[in-house]
């Protein structure tokens, strides 16, 4: 009943107003505020009056919408390649991970995408090591098959490639007079090498623990007898690594130019 109420006055001033327009210049539409306002369906004879509209509906779902939840990549094969106990070579993979799950331990080391790999041959060991820090696990490599990770911070150093330590002797060689340089004695499980003649008049003896010909002896006495000593290495002065630096630069750049020469010397004989 209200929408009729409102139409008929409307209706009314149509019938005065409709036929001028016709003959007359047309006048500007009335505001759609005002049309709003009084809810005036398309169907009306009004309806000519009110602006263009124009509403565009999606027809279909866009591609990336579509997609976006059926990718399904293939796995990339992560976890534990190798156990506890496993014998490794080095650079064999022992664990792939993303993150720093485990972390690389003695004689293993970690590649760029966190994978863990062996750097020596030897037994894969999963441990813990307080002393570098209280929560991270790490993976390491032990020489042993029945050893155990991790070692002592003072114990000895492990032997590679299945070298057993053995206990040094200082006893000094005996010389035989006459015996060639190029026989070697076993003495004690341990192969001696042997030396030139010694000439008793001289006097001339190896200090202890040496197995060097006697000529070479001597030119390494050289500087200790001319007095010449060479100063202590320092490695924080930084000048003298700069010079290095600099000397290996220009001597590279000289073998370029001259390398560069040779080339230029070359074409120009083959052109003539």
């Amino acid at each position: 009943m209200l929408q009729h109420r409102l139409l008929a006055p409307l209706r009314v001033l149509e019938r005065a107003i409709v036929p001028t327009l016709r003959s007359s210049q047309p006048i500007s539409r009335p505001p759609p505020s005002i049309l709003l306002r009084t809810n005036i369906s398309a169907s009306t004879p009004f309806s000519n009056l009110l602006p263009f509209f124009q509403v565009r509906h999606a027809s279909h779902a866009t591609q990336g919408t579509a997609n976006r939840h059926s990718r399904d990549p293939a796995g990339k094969r992560l976890g534990a390649k190798r156990t506890g106990g496993e014998y490794v070579v080095p650079g064999c993979i022992i664990f792939r991970q993303r993150g720093t799950k485990w972390f690389p331990g003695e004689n293993c080391a970690v590649g760029r995408d966190h994978t863990i790999y062996a750097t020596e041959a030897g037994y894969v060991r999963y441990y813990l090591d307080p002393e570098r820090h209280p929560d991270r696990k790490y993976i390491g490599v032990c020489f042993e098959k029945d050893g155990k990770l991790p070692t002592p911070r003072n114990a000895p150093t492990r032997r590679k490639l299945n070298r057993v330590a053995v206990p040094r002797s200082d006893e000094v060689p005996t010389l035989i007079a006459g015996q060639s340089d190029l026989v070697a004695t076993i003495e004690n499980g341990t192969m001696v090498s042997s030396v030139e003649a010694v000439n008793a008049e001289s006097g001339s003896q190896l200090r202890p623990g040496y197995m060097y010909r006697e000529a070479n002896w001597q030119i390494g006495r050289a500087a200790e007898k001319a007095g010449i000593t060479a100063k202590a290495y320092n490695p924080k002065n930084r000048w003298l690594a700069w010079r290095k630096r600099q000397a290996r630069a220009d001597r590279a750049a000289q073998m370029k130019s001259l390398k560069n020469k040779k080339k230029a010397s070359k074409k120009g004989k083959g052109a003539r």
